[in-house]
């Protein structure tokens, strides 16, 4: 990647990627979906969730690394949790409250990219990682849209 490219544009992407997977979610029958690893269930509504938290997670540690204060400690369940909500029909006004929330949370992270400029994207912030390493980890949410996968 171009060093001068924001990161986060790549975030961006892959929140349309998950969107256009989660496009086929209406077609979803009710049974949810076993992980890769086997270790957790996935339902459409479990899946928008934990991208939108994950991008919360860590567009909340952006904002304290670049104030220069602790990240608040991550005390909840994650994925590992699905609530009675997450089993719920996934229809189209779920679909279009999924599109507005996941891209405003992408383009958020992208604009404050932006805005701290290239100079802070590769600052070493041990024990974290830099800004260019999350939006990279970022990208990653594919990967839950992905346990649900495309629905025919």
């Amino acid at each position: 990647m171009d060093p001068d490219t924001n990161p986060a544009s790549a975030v961006v992407t892959a929140v349309e990627d998950c969107l256009d997977i989660a496009a086929t979610w209406l077609a979803w029958d009710g049974s949810p979906r076993v992980s890769e690893d086997g270790d957790r269930i996935y339902t459409p509504h479990k899946a928008i969730r934990r991208i939108a938290d994950h991008l919360i997670d860590h567009l909340a540690e952006i904002e304290a690394l670049l104030a220069g204060v602790p990240t608040m400690p991550d005390e909840w369940h994650a994925s590992l949790l699905t609530f009675e909500g997450d089993w719920a029909r996934f229809t189209e006004a779920d679909l279009r409250e999924a599109q507005q929330r996941l891209r405003r949370l992408a383009r958020t992270l992208e604009l404050r990219l932006e805005s701290a400029g290239p100079e802070a994207w590769d600052v070493p912030r041990t024990p974290n990682w830099t800004l260019r390493e999350i939006a990279e980890h970022l990208t990653g949410v594919r990967w839950y849209a992905e346990q649900v996968g495309r629905l025919p």
